[in-house]
Order: structure tokens, then sequence, then C-alpha cells
């Protein structure tokens, strides 16, 4: 026998009933992951006068100041006492405006791609494009018309050989740009090598032998600068991974031991190269003083680094008086042991 229950005689819920339960909003589904991501950051405020004008704005975005460190192009033909000839000087000078031109053409596709990145940073968030005062499509085109002025003058005005090295570090800088910039330890080489590249490419402009010691010297102590400026943003800025993500893959204890290391082969293979050139040198042996001065040099920087004071390379050179003339007094005597064999 089946009963069927009304549903009039449905056993009440023994439950009360409270004017709070009546009222009781219905919960919202969860938002997507997409909704609950955090807000662009806010634009930084705007400078007055001339230094908050488009036209400071655009020359700020190729950042001029970092024209200092093209000045390595000069190193081979210096080192082999030879960048006073025009034939030399010439193409060397040339390659300069090269790597300028190319240079700035990365900053501003660099910027392009972190504006929220560099808009978390304190000081990185006054950059023209961060700011929003130059707009992305402008910097982009920027960027295309210095890279084809850039290249054209590298196969047209110079040596093949320095079109190919020009090309090359186009390429592995955008490379850095769109990607490699998030590859532990592959960062770091990629921004070394963009001063090794520099220094490679003074040599091919004035068609130059790079000695192995040269190399080794540029490459390892490239290095060395990159691995201090990373430890100091990992220092000074509280949220590192909110302005570069590799730096939470890096500790203080690693990028100590990146710089140390860096240091003691850089030190080592200029020493080599020091009492290479003095068995080649009359009377005193400017050379192997000369390392004295470059020892201290490197010293002088790492006290800097550790300090978390090591920001962009020409920064701290031009800021530490003791520092730059520890570098002119080593440039002197390598210039005398150069000029006087």
């Amino acid at each position: 026998m089946t009963v069927t229950v009304s549903p009039q005689s449905r056993p009440a819920d023994p439950r009360p009933q409270t004017p709070a339960d009546a009222a009781a909003p219905v919960p919202a589904p969860p938002t997507p992951e997409a909704d609950r991501a955090p807000a662009d950051p806010p634009l930084p405020p705007r400078l007055d006068g001339w230094r908050g004008s488009f036209a400071w704005a655009v020359v700020r975005s190729v950042r001029p100041r970092q024209w200092v460190k093209n000045v390595l192009v000069l190193a081979a033909p210096m080192a082999a006492g030879v960048v006073h000839r025009p034939e030399v000087l010439g193409p060397t000078a040339i390659a300069f405006v090269l790597f300028c031109l190319a240079s700035s053409a990365v900053y501003l596709v660099n910027d392009t791609i972190d504006v929220r990145e560099d808009r978390r940073h304190p000081k990185k968030r006054f950059r023209p494009i961060a700011a929003g005062i130059i707009p992305r499509w402008l910097a982009v085109a920027m960027a295309v018309v210095l890279f084809a002025v850039a290249l054209t003058a590298a196969a047209v005005l110079t040596r093949p050989a320095l079109a190919g090295v020009l090309g090359t570090y186009v390429v592995i800088q955008l490379a850095y740009c769109t990607f490699l910039k998030n590859q532990p330890v592959i960062d770091l080489a990629v921004v070394a090598s963009g001063f090794l590249l520099r220094g490679i490419a003074g040599g091919v402009a004035a068609g130059l032998e790079l000695s192995q010691w040269f190399l080794l010297v540029a490459a390892f102590g490239s290095l060395f600068m990159v691995a201090g400026k990373r430890y100091s943003e990992l220092v000074v800025l509280g949220d590192a991974a909110a302005t570069r993500k590799t730096l939470q893959e890096y500790s203080p204890s690693y990028l100590r031991f990146v710089w140390s290391l860096s240091a003691g082969v850089a030190s080592t293979a200029y020493c080599l190269w020091a009492f290479e050139m003095s068995r080649m040198q009359q009377g005193v042996p400017w050379s192997t003083i000369s390392i004295a001065p470059f020892v201290m040099g490197v010293l002088r920087y790492a006290r800097d680094v550790d300090k978390g004071a090591a920001g962009a390379p020409e920064e701290i050179v031009l800021g530490d008086r003791v520092l730059l003339a520890l570098g002119l007094l080593w440039a002197a005597l390598v210039a005398i042991g150069i000029y006087t064999r």
C-alpha cells in the first residue's frame, strides 16, 4: 500500500525561522581570477615647467645618460694604442654613434613592454612612457626608425663585420625585452653580453685582433656590474617581484657569489694581461703598476654593491669621486704603458 504525502502534509522544518534568515542575501557566485586582478598602478604626478614638456619627455625616453656605456667601443683601440689614428678613430666614432641609436631603440621597446612594472618602481615610474607622457605606439614607431637607421648605416658606412655585431646586439636585446628577462641566470648573461658586444664592436670597427685577456676582462667585468645592480635592486626594493620577476629567483647570497666570482676572474685576467704587456715595455713596468688602481677600483665598486647602492653602473662611477679618481689613475697608467713601449 502506497501513501502519498501532499505538499501541505510535509513536516515542517523544526528549526525556527528568524527575520534575519528570511532577509539573508543569496551568496554571489565566485569571481573569476581575471576579475580579481589588481588594478593598474596610478600614474605619477606630472612635473612642472619644461621638465614636464613633451619634447623633454622624448629626449628622456631615449636615455642619453646611458650612452656613457657606449664609450666601451673605444676600449679595444685604446688598449692597442691606435685610437689616435684617423683610420681607426673614424670607424670607432661611427660605431659609438650607431650603438647609441640602437641602444636607445632597445630602451624604448623595453619601456613599452614594462609599463606596469615600471609604475610600481619608485624611480622608473617617472619614465616618460610609464608616466603616460609618451604613448606606446609612438615609442614603438621611434624604436623602429632608430633600428632602421642604425642597421642601415652600419651596413653602408662601416665594415660588414660591425653590422653583424650590431645586428647580434639588437637581436639579443629584443629577445631579452620579450622573454629572456624572465629567465634566471640567463638574464644576467644577456645584460652582460651587451657590454661585451660594445667592446667587440670597437675592435671590429678598427679592424683589430682582440686579445683573449681583453675579452675575459670585458665579459666578467660586465657580469660583475650586472650582478651588483641586481643585488642592489633586491636589497633596496621591498616588493622585488613586482618590478623584476627574476629577482624572486635570486637570494642575496647567490648574487654575492656571482659578483665575487666575476670580480675574481676579471682581476686575474687583467693581471695576466698586465704582466704580458710589461714584457714589451722598457724601463718602468707601467702596466704592472696599473694592477693596483684596477683592483682597488673593483673593491671600491664592490663596497657600493654591498651597501645596496649599485644602481646603473654609470651613476655609480660618476657619483663616487674616489672611484672616478681610481679610474682616471688606472687609465693614465695604462696609456703611459701603451704609448711608451
